[in-house]
């Protein structure tokens, strides 16, 4: 027997309640998500698109202000082509408008400067103030404080120095070597010598040429100047050939002045002159080698042209030489040089350094103004 609790109270025990229809769904609900989403993405493309246009017009105005600056510094400067003008800093529109820009780089090519040409001069301006009445009438600039550096090629100083016939080479901290031919009346001579560079006051280079000497293949050595050891000389090889070959030995103490400068007493000369086994005795000691070395046979030209002749000597090259004197070599070896003065401010050197392409100098500058 069922429990009370059971029975149906349904007047019809039989009847069965159908299920409640599910409610429609909200459409309105569910379209807002995507036009949101879209309207996000419209506008992120958008932003997108205008930021590349910002970006673009900005570049391009850079662009120009580096070809109009590069123009005008051609100008202002005299310079034979334009340089390269890089200006740093982005936006760059903003910093035309309140006219002062971060930095701008210049690499300028082939300074004249003296008797050589730099290969380049590069330097980074910094907080430059632009003057004009407003972003489209920029007439000038003011730099506060400039520094970079300036190269003085070796090829340049090749070509320009030495015709392709004299080179210089870094030698070690501050020295240069020059090696090379120097044509003279008619012959090759080879040249070496070398430079040392040093900073000459706050705008200027200086070199000092020391070691000088022109071979005259191995017959002689020329070194300019008037001290003892300089002048011309016999070589070592050619000293020897003469102790050895009788007829050059005889002319040579023929000549009073000679026998005078070699030591030789008179009596001993006079016995040489007579006898083959004297003069051999004579000329095979150490000391008449070394002492013919250090006849200056620019002496013996003046006073005894005729003994060139004997020695293999040109007497035109020997009167060629005694004009080469040693200013006239070392102006034509020189590598100074100073920089241009600016027409306002101050530019000065702070460093000079040989490296192996070439003389580097570190420069400095403030308070410079490019127009009017």
């Amino acid at each position: 027997m069922r429990s009370p609790h059971h029975l149906s109270t349904h007047p019809y025990p039989n009847y069965q309640a159908e299920p409640e229809p599910p409610a429609p769904p909200n459409h309105r609900r569910a379209q807002r998500r995507p036009r949101r989403g879209r309207f996000a993405l419209k506008a992120a493309v958008t932003l997108a698109v205008l930021a590349a246009f910002l970006t673009l017009a900005d570049r391009w105005a850079v662009l120009y202000a580096e070809h109009q600056a590069a123009d005008t510094l051609k100008q202002r400067l005299r310079l034979t082509a334009a340089p390269e003008v890089e200006i740093d800093g982005f936006p760059f529109l903003p910093q035309l408008v309140d006219r002062r820009l971060d930095s701008v780089k210049v690499t300028v090519p082939d300074v004249a400067a003296d008797r050589v040409t730099l290969a380049a001069v590069s330097a980074t301006a910094h907080d430059i103030r632009l003057d004009g009445d407003g972003p489209t009438s920029v007439r000038g600039a003011r730099v506060p404080r400039l520094n970079g550096d300036a190269l003085l090629s070796f090829a340049d100083m090749n070509r320009e120095l030495g015709a392709s016939q004299v080179t210089f080479t870094g030698a070690g901290p501050g020295r240069v070597a020059v090696r090379g031919t120097l044509p003279v009346a008619g012959h090759d001579l080879r040249l070496r010598a070398d430079v040392r560079v040093a900073r000459d006051g706050e705008r200027g280079v200086d070199t000092r040429i020391g070691g000088m000497r022109l071979d005259i293949g191995d017959l002689a050595t020329y070194r300019p100047g008037s001290r003892a050891s300089e002048g011309l000389h016999l070589t070592r090889q050619s000293a020897d050939a003469l102790s050895r070959e009788t007829r050059k030995a005889r002319a040579v103490l023929a000549v009073p002045s000679v026998v005078r400068a070699l030591g030789v007493p008179g009596s001993t000369v006079r016995e040489a002159q007579r006898s083959d086994t004297a003069l051999a005795r004579l000329t095979g000691r150490p000391e008449f080698v070394r002492q013919a070395m250090r006849l200056n046979l620019l002496d013996l030209a003046l006073a005894h042209p005729e003994l060139l002749d004997r020695l293999g000597l040109d007497p035109a090259l020997l009167d060629a030489l005694s004009r080469l004197t040693r200013p006239v070599l070392a102006d034509r070896l020189s590598l100074g040089f100073q920089l241009p003065e600016p027409p306002s401010g101050d530019l000065r050197l702070r460093d000079v350094r040989v490296e192996r392409d070439g003389i580097r100098v570190r420069v400095e500058g403030s308070g410079l103004a490019v127009g009017p």
